[in-house]
């Protein structure tokens, strides 16, 4: 963690103050008050929200006494702003979003000081570098360090890529100002609240067993919006690690690989869903630094169906590591998703149809498979699919088809609660019925006459008999 993410934290509250609050003599008219508490959470245009929230980290650096190249034409939210960001910058913008988050939450669950642990959003960084910087060709994604990065981010290019990508990130700001305001109204949290709740700072790269790590659940939230944003926000800012695995619904180094194990853990799960899919390409043998890692992830509606024809009704793509992109519907298709097991009993199939998991494309063609034994996926150029945006999945994924090997499947469950009570009343149903088909009852066979003995006997006895058929 750079040393003056610190500093910038000392110096957050008062900017914020002085550049929409305007003190009087005696302190903020009321007047003053509701024009500054409009500007900082007023109703507003994705870009100009974006703009405050620039106003504010550009203050905030200024009074700070740290370097940025940005200029504001005037006080009005709308103005030109002229200049560049580095990979630095955003770095810092989006750690003090972070924090800005954190802080709301945390308000609502204690009072005291608490420690905040930054996390590794380099794969939101990378995304802006890769978008915006006038040179990113010669750049190595695979291989980066993003605070040693001295490429210059054009800040009408950083605008556009924002309100396309993470169209909800100045929704941090104006959550902290309105949390901030309204923990003033309590007298019993008047101590409390003229302080930083801020405690120790720590930046960590810890491994993680789950695919969805705080950063990469965080920078998903700033996609969605309601309650799947919500939701996966529980994951960002979990009091305890226990608290995370509440949406976890499948995890193949967990449960088991294969389409049946996913099927018997995300069967019945009706609401919105994430599933994460980590694989590798490249030369595999040991000690070979040809071997390269991403994740890819797609975000479902209504969840998962046993069919043999694509369904859905909206959804998305994402590039998640080592870049994150977002790949929403074009509406020119509705193959948003794909999912086919394998028949229970013996029926006829002129073509057979594959079995497994699929996303965008069409059948034969799809843009992401997943066979059934989840060791492979099948990445395709995106000019197969109509139903997604075009894009890449990954860095340098070329034209051609890419199969790479699996490493780890996740689901989670964006539903809330009452998705996940509705999915285990159907187990329980289903557990039930399982358990009534086994047991046998024996009073049915008390009578000798309607006994299976008796009735092996009369066809062993005389297997030519005629026997008139009861109605």
């Amino acid at each position: 963690m750079p040393n003056s993410f610190p500093v910038l934290l000392d110096n957050l509250g008062s900017s914020i103050v002085n550049l929409f609050f305007v003190p009087e003599e005696g302190g903020v008219s009321w007047v003053e008050f509701v024009r500054g508490y409009n500007k900082c959470c007023g109703r507003m245009s994705a870009t100009m929200s974006l703009n405050t929230l620039l106003r504010v980290y550009a203050a905030t650096v200024a009074k700070a006494g740290l370097p940025l190249k940005l200029e504001f034409e005037s006080d009005d939210a709308d103005c030109k702003i002229t200049g560049s960001l580095l990979a630095n910058d955003v770095l810092m913008l989006l750690w003090l979003c972070w924090t800005m988050s954190w802080d709301v939450r945390m308000l609502r669950i204690s009072k005291a000081k608490a420690n905040l642990c930054l996390p590794e959003i380099s794969h939101l960084v990378l995304s802006a570098v890769t978008s915006c910087a006038e040179v990113s060709s010669g750049l190595n994604v695979w291989h980066c360090d993003v605070l040693g990065l001295e490429v210059q981010l054009p800040v009408g290019k950083f605008l556009t890529w924002g309100v396309k990508t993470v169209p909800t990130l100045p929704d941090c700001f104006t959550q902290f100002v309105h949390a901030r305001l309204q923990n003033f109204l309590n007298p019993e949290d008047e101590c409390a609240s003229s302080s930083s709740s801020v405690g120790d700072i720590s930046s960590t790269k810890a491994c993680h067993s789950n695919l969805l790590t705080r950063g990469r659940a965080w920078a998903i939230s700033l996609i969605l919006r309601g309650t799947m944003s919500e939701e996966i926000s529980r994951v960002c800012f979990a009091s305890n690690g226990d608290a995370t695995d509440d949406n976890l619904l499948y995890q193949s180094s967990l449960h088991g690989r294969g389409l049946n194990r996913f099927w018997s853990n995300i069967e019945a799960y009706r609401g919105p869903l994430l599933m994460l899919v980590s694989a590798s390409t490249g030369d595999a043998h040991e000690g070979s630094t040809n071997v390269r890692k991403w994740i890819i992830g797609a975000v479902m509606q209504n969840g998962f169906e046993n069919r043999d024809l694509f369904y859905g009704s909206s959804g998305s793509l994402c590039a998640i590591s080592p870049v994150i992109h977002v790949f929403s519907p074009t509406g020119k298709e509705k193959n948003f998703v794909y999912s086919h097991l394998h028949p229970t009993g013996k029926i006829y199939e002129p073509r057979r149809k594959p079995v497994g998991i699929a996303f965008g494309g069409t059948m034969g063609n799809e843009r992401i498979f997943v066979d059934e034994d989840f060791s492979r996926v099948t990445i395709r150029h995106h000019a197969i699919d109509k139903t997604y945006h075009p894009g890449p999945l990954f860095p340098d994924q070329g034209f051609l088809p890419v199969e790479a090997l699996i490493s780890e499947v996740e689901v989670w469950g964006l539903g809330g609660r009452g998705a996940k009570e509705l999915q285990n009343s159907y187990k329980k149903r289903e557990e039930l019925f399982t358990e009534q088909r086994r047991k046998v009852d024996l009073k049915t066979f008390a009578s000798w006459d309607d006994s299976p003995e008796k009735m092996m006997m009369d066809m062993v006895s005389d297997p030519n008999a005629v026997r008139r058929e009861d109605r």
